[in-house]
């Protein structure tokens, strides 16, 4: 009888720790093209001032997301879209390659820490087919507002698409 009740003790046990591992193994990476840049002909322009606000808006909701660090592109106008949120966190921002799409997407895996990333129009949506090998939709050149959502947890992946102007109606 004891024993039975030692392997019953001991089956909760592992039973609990197992369901605490899975939830702190959840993790989400938000993915987004940078806000509007400035149309000056150059490689690597600024923002505009709309895009200055869409950045601080996004600072806003994203600043009680529980991110741990934010990546970008070497670029103008994805490093000032992830500024606003960098100074709000006390964060530093972790640039990527992104010619080098697979190997953030491990990193980002591997490191199962909820995550902003902030990219373009072009690697945007690759970088989420490579996170959830699902379908993901292209980006039009002048798109700024959508938000892939890729949560990762013990029963897999989801991806949820959301526009950005649904997240700062009142």
């Amino acid at each position: 009888m004891r024993y039975r009740i030692l392997l019953f003790i001991l089956t909760c046990c592992f039973v609990g720790n197992t369901h605490a591992t899975d939830k702190n193994n959840s993790y989400t990476l938000y993915l987004v093209r940078h806000a509007e840049k400035q149309l000056d002909g150059s490689r690597d322009p600024v923002l505009t001032v709309t895009g200055e606000n869409r950045a601080e808006q996004l600072a806003n909701w994203f600043q009680h997301k529980d991110i741990r660090v934010i990546w970008s592109s070497d670029y103008h106008r994805t490093r000032d879209t992830a500024k606003p949120l960098l100074s709000r966190l006390g964060l530093k921002l972790s640039i990527y390659d992104p010619g080098d799409l697979p190997g953030l997407a491990s990193q980002l895996l591997q490191k199962q820490r909820t995550a902003l990333i902030v990219g373009h129009s072009n690697t945007t949506p690759d970088l989420a087919r490579l996170l959830c090998d699902c379908f993901i939709e292209d980006m039009d050149e002048s798109e700024h507002d959508r938000l892939i959502v890729v949560t990762i947890d013990s029963t897999g992946t989801k991806v949820k698409t959301l526009q950005q102007h649904q997240l700062f109606q009142p």
